[in-house]
C-alpha cells in the first residue's frame, strides 16, 4: 500500500478530535503544536543555530493553558515580553546562546504553536442571534481542514497527470503550475459544497444567512495561502538541507510537513470569519 494513504489512516483519529471540539481539540492542538516545535528546532540545529527550545516548549504549554476566544491583547503581549525579556538574559550567562537563538526560538513559537491555535480559536467562535447562542466555531473550523486537505489532494493529482511547467523549481522542484491551479480549484469547489451543505442542512447556521459566494473567496484564500504553507516549510527544509523535518508520518514525513497547509488556512478562516462575516 502507497505509504501516503497509510499516513493518511493514522491522521484518521483527528476527525474524532474535531467532532468532539473543546478541551479536546485544544489537547491535541497543544500536542502538535509540542511536536512541531521539536521538529522545528531539530532541523533549524543543522545550520549551527541553537534555540533555547525549553523556553519555547514553556511558553506554548503557558499559551494554550491560557487560550480562549476572548484572550485579551494584553496577556499575550505579557506572555512574549516575559519570554524575550528572560531569554535576553540567558546569552549573558551562557555564551553558546545568542540574538539569533533568541529570534529563531521566538518564530518557532510564532510560526507553529500560534498558527497552529487557529485552529482552537476557531472552534471556539460563538454568535448570538436574537438571545440564542450558536457555536458557529464547530462548523467553520472544517473549512481549515477541508481547504488545505483538498487543495493538496487535487495538486497532487493534477501536478501528477497535468503537469509540466515548473511553479517553483528552487523552493520545491516538484510542484507544477497545473498542480497549482488544480489545487486552487479543488479548495474552491469543496468549501463552496461545505457550505451548501451545512447551509441548507443545519438549522443554526441557516439563521445566519451567510452567502455561498464568502465559502468560495475562504476557498480561493486557503487555496492561495495554504500553498504558500506548503512552500514556506520547503524554503525551510531547503535551507537546512532535509528531506522532511521527521518520519513520523508514513508518506507525509514530520508533523509540520503534513501541516504546514494547515497552519496557513488557519489563519486565514479565522481572520476571515472576524472581519469579514463580523462573527
Amino acid at each position: 500500500m502507497n505509504k501516503r494513504y497509510i499516513g493518511a489512516v493514522i491522521l484518521m483519529p483527528l476527525v474524532i478530535f474535531l467532532l468532539l471540539g473543546g478541551i479536546y481539540l485544544q489537547a491535541l492542538t497543544l500536542i502538535l503544536s509540542l511536536f512541531g516545535m521539536y521538529e522545528f528546532y531539530k532541523v533549524i540545529r543543522n545550520e549551527k543555530i541553537n534555540p533555547i527550545s525549553i523556553v519555547g516548549y514553556i511558553l506554548c504549554i503557558i499559551y494554550y493553558i491560557i487560550l480562549s476566544n476572548n484572550l485579551e491583547f494584553k496577556y499575550i503581549m505579557f506572555i512574549f515580553t516575559v519570554a524575550v525579556f528572560i531569554m535576553f538574559c540567558i546569552p549573558t550567562l551562557n555564551t553558546k546562546y545568542n540574538f539569533i537563538d533568541i529570534s529563531v526560538t521566538m518564530l518557532g513559537f510564532i510560526y507553529v504553536a500560534m498558527f497552529f491555535s487557529f485552529i482552537v480559536l476557531v472552534n471556539l467562535k460563538t454568535v448570538t442571534i436574537s438571545n440564542h447562542q450558536i457555536a458557529i466555531g464547530k462548523y467553520f473550523v472544517w473549512l481549515i481542514f477541508i481547504a488545505s486537505w483538498m487543495c493538496d489532494t487535487t495538486a497532487y493529482y493534477s501536478g501528477r497527470y497535468l503537469g509540466k511547467h515548473k511553479l517553483c523549481p528552487k523552493v520545491s522542484p516538484k510542484k507544477t503550475v497545473e498542480g497549482s491551479l488544480g489545487g486552487l480549484i479543488g479548495s474552491i469547489l469543496s468549501c463552496l459544497l461545505f457550505g451548501y451543505i451545512i447551509n441548507t442542512y443545519v438549522s443554526d447556521i441557516n439563521l445566519l444567512h451567510i452567502n455561498l459566494v464568502h465559502y468560495a473567496v475562504i476557498g480561493l484564500l486557503c487555496g492561495v495561502f495554504s500553498q504558500f504553507g506548503d512552500l514556506a516549510a520547503s524554503s525551510i527544509k531547503r535551507y537546512v538541507k532535509v528531506k522532511d523535518y521527521s518520519n513520523l508520518i508514513p508518506g507525509h514525513g514530520g508533523i509540520l510537513d503534513r501541516f504546514d497547509s494547515i497552519l496557513f488556512s488557519g489563519v486565514i478562516v479565522y481572520y476571515y470569519v472576524s472581519f469579514i462575516l463580523n462573527m
